[in-house]
């Protein structure tokens, strides 16, 4: 027997079917999580994809990452829900197999160059290492080479009139959660300080502070470099100081650690001022500049308007960002900020919120609630700092989006697939007819 046989001989079996929709399911399922919680965070994927762009030296490309984010997890998302329906069963695995003959060479090499440490595959829902999402990633393969051979073997759940429905359906809701995840917070917050945390406080370790704890930043023809204490570079040969910030070791002044993560807010002198800015018994506002070279002067109305209400209901405002001393001095000048602005490591400060910049309010050293700034109404004086975030119930858009979602899916189902039904129950009734007909006929 040829393979095409072999092949049609072992559609028509009944394991085979099972195994098939069974394969649909997992295949789709990964690529729907996928997808998903890639667009739950846009602001995430796209650091994740600006670290690729940089490792594999397309860091000019890095203006496209938002749009190449936001993309991705509408295809990926939209292609597992074809697959784990059976929609366009050709093209929609030859889609994903084209997908993963780019990511899978792609995660080979980052498995053993290390180029970027995590994958980014499921957000920060799921981590997994270069070299696991690689043998996933090689699974997938071979999922949907099975499921090229014998995914005709069993019916689509949707018929092909209404599949591009189903598509529009499924795009709409990954755009609906894309865009709360980008212009107000994720919906899901699958990161370390989610709403309710208690940002400090929980454990603060004491040691010696001396210069060894310290990275230094000097510049020679306008490029920066960092150094330890013990490698400073002479300035005789052209090198700069440009400022220095704490390397929050160990052993450093004070590590401020909370479930296992830290964070270290620095002055402009480099010391840790973390417990003396987010101590207990206060209530703070902090303000996020990710990327302050980014952050354009339109926003200083809005964040001047924030910080003079802040201060007339008795609430601190400090702002953070990774940003160099001249990048903080320009801004101040530019904005007339009259709140005072700390560094703190890029990672962790990306990690508390999303935005450019991102408003995080504090009671007692726990997050009450956290926007980007562009979602807050106007500031208005006197204000309810406590009250200005509680309009954002993510649970309760999660909620109303996946349950319209659902039942649009359903009422298309039900819509496209009810003459089915009809045609079930006329053969059902004419058999009992005919059977209650026969028995009628012996009776006499």
């Amino acid at each position: 027997m040829t393979v095409k046989a072999i092949i049609n001989a072992v559609k028509g079996e009944k394991w085979c079917q099972v195994l098939t929709v069974l394969m649909r399911l997992v295949v789709g399922g990964v690529f729907i999580f996928s997808g998903f919680t890639k667009g739950v965070d846009p602001w995430g994927t796209c650091y994740k994809i600006t670290d690729y762009l940089n490792a594999l030296g397309l860091g000019h490309w890095s203006d496209t990452a938002l749009f190449i984010a936001v993309a991705l997890a509408a295809v990926e998302f939209m292609t597992g829900v074809a697959i784990a329906v059976g929609a366009f069963r050709r093209s929609a695995l030859w889609l994903a197999l084209l997908m993963l003959a780019v990511m899978t060479p792609l995660t080979l090499w980052l498995a053993v160059t290390g180029a970027v440490a995590d994958c980014g595959c499921f957000g920060d829902a799921l981590h997994l290492s270069n070299w696991a999402t690689f043998g996933k990633n090689v699974l997938l393969v071979l999922g949907i080479i099975y499921l090229l051979l014998f995914n005709r073997s069993v019916r689509s759940l949707y018929g092909p009139a209404v599949q591009w429905m189903v598509m529009a359906v499924s795009f709409a809701l990954v755009m609906a959660v894309a865009y709360y995840g980008y212009f107000v917070q994720p919906l899901i917050d699958y990161r370390p300080y989610p709403v309710g945390t208690r940002l400090v406080g929980a454990t603060a370790v004491e040691g010696n502070d001396s210069e060894d704890d310290f990275i230094f930043i000097y510049s020679r023809d306008g490029v920066e470099h960092e150094f330890t204490i013990d490698s400073l570079p002479d300035e005789e040969d052209g090198w700069e100081y440009v400022t220095r910030y704490h390397a929050r070791r160990p052993q450093g002044k004070v590590i401020v650690q909370n479930g296992g993560n830290s964070i270290a807010i620095v002055d402009e002198d480099g010391s840790d001022v973390t417990l003396d800015l987010l101590a207990d018994s206060r209530r703070t506002v902090l303000l996020l500049f990710p990327n302050l070279p980014d952050v354009g002067v339109v926003n200083s109305f809005a964040l001047n308007e924030l910080n003079d209400a802040a201060l007339v209901a008795d609430v601190d405002v400090i702002g953070l960002t990774p940003a160099t001393a001249q990048e903080i001095e320009h801004w101040n000048d530019i904005s007339m900020a009259s709140y005072s602005i700390y560094n703190m490591d890029d990672s962790e400060l990306k990690m508390i919120a999303r935005g450019n910049p991102a408003v995080v309010y504090l009671e007692d050293g726990v997050i009450k609630w956290k926007r980007t700034l562009a979602s807050l109404d106007d500031v208005e004086q006197p204000m309810d700092l406590a009250a200005m975030g509680d309009d954002y119930d993510a649970n309760a858009i999660v909620n109303r989006l996946t349950s319209l979602y659902l039942l649009i899916m359903l009422g298309v189902l039900v819509m496209n697939r009810s003459h089915l039904l009809i045609r079930y129950f006329l053969i059902k009734r004419r058999k009992r007819a005919a059977s209650h007909s026969t028995d009628n006929q012996s009776t006499k």
